[in-house]
């Protein structure tokens, strides 16, 4: 019985969802498949070449997958940065270019300069890709750019229809779950920016699209507190905010991709 009692008491750890899960499966796949379907000739032959087979859709979950390992243990801060509240524009802006530490803003631009480097070898290029496909999910996940006393949401508990959850739990995957579609399928439904979206995104710096999830992360904030029963309300209230950052996170992705291999 103690024995049982010990192996209960360990998947009930690990199960619990920390700062540095992100989007679903199915979310980091709609954000690659996206990418994919917005990729410049040349970026998809370079791709190929570094990948080989393997879908964006398909690299895109090897950065949660990897967790395992405890060899990239390191990688745990990769997945999120932390950010104080209150800050306008370029007090955001102030802030990133005066943190230094690990996180999913600091570590994409080293994605990209080993991608870019020819000295880099075939398995850095593979990780590399593999992980920047990953962060850029991570990084317009609203609640990868929350607060670091909450662990991002984590500790702000809710139930969802009826279910023990928190606020991270949400956002990483049971408003996305909830919508009852594969990747595909879900990629079908949303991947129609705008003219409009597309100029405007093309035109943002790494810094922008943090900001933008910073944005909705303290809309999220303000309206969801702690102990809240969430459900259809919110799903009716939230979906074209979730919408809008899966698709904004693949044309990211997809721009950052093609300037790297213009």
């Amino acid at each position: 019985m103690n024995k049982y009692l010990k192996v209960l008491a360990v998947s009930m750890i690990l199960y619990l969802p920390f700062s540095a899960g992100a989007w679903s499966m199915i979310g980091h796949r709609i954000v690659g498949q996206i990418a994919e379907n917005h990729l410049s000739s040349k970026a998809r032959k370079a791709i190929r070449a570094i990948l080989g087979n393997e879908s964006l859709a398909m690299a895109s979950n090897w950065g949660d997958f990897i967790k395992s390992d405890p060899a990239y243990d390191y990688l745990y801060n990769w997945h999120f940065v932390n950010l104080p509240a209150g800050l306008n524009k370029q007090g955001l802006f102030d802030f990133l270019e005066k943190d230094t530490a690990a996180s999913v803003y600091t570590k994409v631009p080293v994605m990209i300069a080993i991608l870019k480097d020819k000295q880099s070898s075939a398995d850095q290029k593979i990780f590399a890709m593999r992980m920047l496909v990953h962060l850029v999910g991570d990084l317009n996940q609203p609640m990868h750019t929350a607060r670091k006393e909450d662990l991002g949401g984590n500790k702000i508990y809710v139930t969802w229809f009826g279910e023990k959850s928190n606020l991270h739990r949400v956002w990483d995957d049971e408003l996305i779950d909830y919508q009852r579609l594969s990747y595909m399928e879900y990629v079908a439904a949303i991947d129609h920016p705008t003219a409009m979206q597309l100029v405007n995104w093309k035109g943002n710096s790494l810094k922008d699209f943090v900001y933008g999830s910073y944005e909705v992360c303290n809309k999220i904030y303000e309206t969801t507190k702690p102990e809240a029963k969430l459900g259809y309300k919110y799903n009716f209230d939230y979906v074209n905010t979730l919408n809008d950052q899966l698709l904004k996170g693949g044309i990211c992705l997809a721009n950052i991709l093609n300037d790297l291999y213009k």
